[in-house]
């Protein structure tokens, strides 16, 4: 696995986020608290405001120039700037330092769980079972429903972010799609293109529905859209499981096609 590889999927995860959280209007941009910057090629990303303590987080480094103690400082610089509470920071293991360890101590970066980066070529995507649920694109006129559903299903609260996500999905780099029994959205899934990658994200199910094979099948209508968009990559994120246990997100990745690549440590950092 190439290091221009891992910068094209950890890109496309960047990019994705940004493309989240830099739609809302002026006033939502207030009321939560919004900003971005890129530093060091990256992307940097606060929420003051964020009611799920999810939002504000630091990625896509060390390919642009190298991570070093500098470029750390930078971004815990914007973070204090702007008064953020506490952020992610999330560095592929590929770029990471060998003096990583002195530099996330001197700046109290504190190691929390690890995601798992997963990747295959779109055309390597297949099938994996069927659900009698319906899986379609969804309509502009559903955005804000969808947006409510994600939340629901992730377990965060609104408080604003059903709007940040909301407008953010009109972005024509976005396909969201949904789960529908009968006439009720139980269940989301977006996809977000970048070049020859399709960065899946939001993919979730209410409780009540899970274990229908609806995950499956959002993998797999999701893959067809980054075949039909040209994409060559079809990649995703997951969390890692403790020794022993299970991630069912996971499974029905690597059921689908996609194979682990990497795992990467995420780094709370707090005011």
């Amino acid at each position: 696995m190439t290091t221009e590889f891992v910068a094209s999927i950890e890109g496309a995860e960047a990019e994705a986020m940004l493309a989240y959280e830099s739609s809302s209007s002026p006033d939502l941009r207030d009321r939560l608290g919004l900003a971005a910057a890129r530093i060091g090629g990256g992307v940097v990303l606060s929420v003051r405001h964020d009611p799920a303590g999810y939002w504000s987080k630091a990625l896509g480094f060390g390919f642009t120039e190298p991570v070093t103690r500098d470029l750390v400082d930078r971004i815990i610089g914007f973070y204090r700037s702007e008064g953020t509470p506490s952020a992610v920071i999330q560095i592929a293991p590929a770029v990471l330092p060998d003096d990583w360890e002195e530099i996330r101590t001197a700046y109290g970066l504190e190691p929390m769980s690890s995601w798992i980066k997963l990747a295959a070529p779109v055309e390597a995507v297949r099938p994996a079972g069927g659900t009698r649920l319906r899986v379609a694109p969804v309509d502009a006129a559903d955005f804000d429903e969808w947006a409510q559903v994600l939340l629901r299903g992730f377990g965060m609260p609104a408080d604003g972010l059903d709007q940040m996500i909301s407008g953010a999905v009109r972005n024509p780099a976005f396909r969201p799609y949904g789960v529908w029994d009968g006439p009720e959205l139980v269940g989301v899934g977006n996809v977000y293109f970048h070049g020859s990658v399709a960065a899946l994200s939001a993919g979730t199910v209410l409780p009540d529905h899970r274990n229908q094979g609806a995950q499956s099948a959002l993998i797999t209508a999701r893959a067809e859209a980054a075949r039909a968009a040209g994409c060559r990559w079809l990649v995703a994120e997951t969390g890692q499981p403790a020794p022993g246990e299970r991630n069912p997100s996971m499974d029905n990745l690597v059921r689908a096609g996609l194979t682990v690549r990497y795992a990467r440590q995420n780094w709370r950092w707090r005011a």
